[in-house]
């Protein structure tokens, strides 16, 4: 009788009791009449998630006070968001990723203006603002073969194509949940 999210939990623990936790922020904001989000293409480098699509985000570090702490740190450091301005609105369930071990915490945030975002060269190839009308456009869904990184395995995989650019992985299962969120709120 356990709910699907605790099997999934207790499956994630029995895989790596002690996963590196991590928090990313989805983050809204208002371009003229559109509310839109920004996701981000990884650069490449040696790693399970270079040259990827995500949200802002990244791992816990010993200066954060909790996971809230550590997604707008991180949406701070990599696209230039001031947390000051951001209002964090919920979030949604935490994701294990098995190739990297990371337990990825989502929060959902608000600024009632456009941020002026400064991309760390360091981290992001790309910045890629997308509307929430896309997110919820049913005709960006698609199933496609995918390579996983570093080897020469290719398997089917759901992914959403936003602006041209493939999502799929851990990203795409935040915006399938939060697309969910949305519409049950409506």
């Amino acid at each position: 009788m356990a709910p699907y999210e605790r099997i999934l939990k207790a499956a994630t623990i029995k895989l790596n009791p002690n996963p590196k936790l991590s928090a990313v922020l989805i983050l809204f904001y208002p371009v003229g009449n559109n509310i839109c989000t920004m996701l981000i293409l990884r650069n490449t480098y040696k790693g399970v998630h270079s040259a990827q699509i995500g949200f802002p985000g990244g791992k816990m570090e010993a200066g954060d006070a909790d996971l809230e702490a550590t997604a707008l740190r991180e949406a701070h450091e990599e696209v230039g968001v001031n947390p000051n301005q951001v209002e964090i609105i919920g979030k949604l369930s935490d994701l294990y990723i098995p190739p990297s071990g990371y337990l990825v915490q989502p929060y959902i945030g608000y600024t009632n203006d456009k941020p002026n975002f400064i991309r760390d060269e360091n981290e992001v190839e790309q910045l890629i603002e997308v509307s929430a009308d896309t997110i919820m456009d049913e005709s960006i869904v698609g199933k496609k073969k995918i390579q996983l990184g570093g080897s020469k395995l290719k398997i089917k995989y759901p992914f959403f194509d936003v602006n041209g650019h493939t999502v799929w992985g851990a990203t795409a299962m935040m915006i399938s949940e939060l697309k969910a969120v949305i519409k049950n709120s409506q």
